[in-house]
């Protein structure tokens, strides 16, 4: 079933570059053919995606080797080390659009572009538009973030060809500086895009979690039978997967055996509700008829 799973993801990777490949090297030419900025940054943008969606693919594929003697957790955290990576490299491309409009802008060097670069902007929507519905769909499936990060960016990559095709159809009606302008629009959706991925993966890297989940973890482990308190709780994430760490207090006179029962069934309903593989549970003794 996992390698199932991570056929799928692997899939919705290669499903991206695939798309990226073509729509980089039309809208590059394209927008050479028919003098259009908007179109040149939304091209660009799509190259810079490749290299992304690449960093994305190397990611996955060492998150699946098995723990060794250096990494006893495993390496899934290579998967968010990936979607980071690619925040980079879309910034960088981000920028370099921002600038060179803007310097278009600064210096006049404007111009109407063909109107027919306004069809490859539209067919760049409808590529895009699709793969990012695939792709948010085989990320819930699967339950990868390094996936989810692509589908985001396969998101906005639409959006950008949106503001692409807004640009070169104002440019075709003779507002010149539209063109160029959208090209900034399109740089600081990039920007925006690469902001969020990035923002995503530092929090998971520094061991941020959501505070909601724990409260439904709380919940969970406090209504086990045999657990009389839930005194402490955390959890990070490696890669997709969340390592919990939980202490809970059980009736001081029950047996070993009885309190591996309790360990036990929290463990299975951490992973039947959740897909948590791994909880980490220490056993107190419950000391409340001694307090009273």
């Amino acid at each position: 079933m996992k390698e199932d799973l991570r056929r799928m993801a692997d899939r919705g990777v290669w499903i991206s570059i695939a798309a990226y490949i073509v729509l980089s090297v039309g809208k590059i030419v394209f927008s050479i053919m028919f003098d259009s900025k908007a179109l040149l940054a939304d091209g660009l943008n799509n190259a810079s995606d490749i290299v992304a969606s690449i960093a994305v693919l190397v990611g996955l594929k060492i998150s699946r080797k098995p723990p060794d003697a250096d990494h006893k957790y495993g390496h899934s955290r290579a998967e968010t080390i990936a979607s980071m990576v690619a925040s980079f490299i879309m910034v960088t491309i981000g920028l370099q659009v921002v600038y060179n409009a803007i310097l278009a802008l600064w210096r006049g060097d404007v111009s109407s572009p063909d109107p027919s670069a306004i069809y490859v902007a539209l067919a760049g929507v409808i590529v895009m538009g699709g793969v990012s519905i695939y792709n948010h769909r085989l990320a819930k499936k699967t339950k990868s973030l390094a996936l989810k990060a692509v589908a985001k960016d396969n998101l906005s990559d639409a959006l950008v060809s949106i503001g692409a095709a807004v640009g070169i159809l104002g440019a075709a009606l003779y507002i010149t500086w539209l063109d160029p302008a959208a090209a900034v629009i399109v740089g600081c959706v990039i920007l925006k895009t690469a902001w969020d991925i990035f923002s995503e993966a530092t929090h998971m890297l520094t061991d941020g979690f959501q505070t909601d989940r724990l409260e439904e973890y709380h919940t969970i482990i406090s209504n086990v039978s045999g657990v009389k308190k839930t005194t402490d709780i955390k959890a990070r994430m490696y890669g997709n997967q969340a390592v919990v760490d939980v202490t809970i207090e059980v009736d001081k006179d029950i047996s070993v055996e009885e309190s591996h029962r309790i360990t036990d069934d929290i463990e299975d309903q951490m992973h039947q509700s959740y897909g948590v593989e791994m909880t980490h549970i220490h056993i107190e003794p419950n000391e409340t008829e001694e307090h009273k």
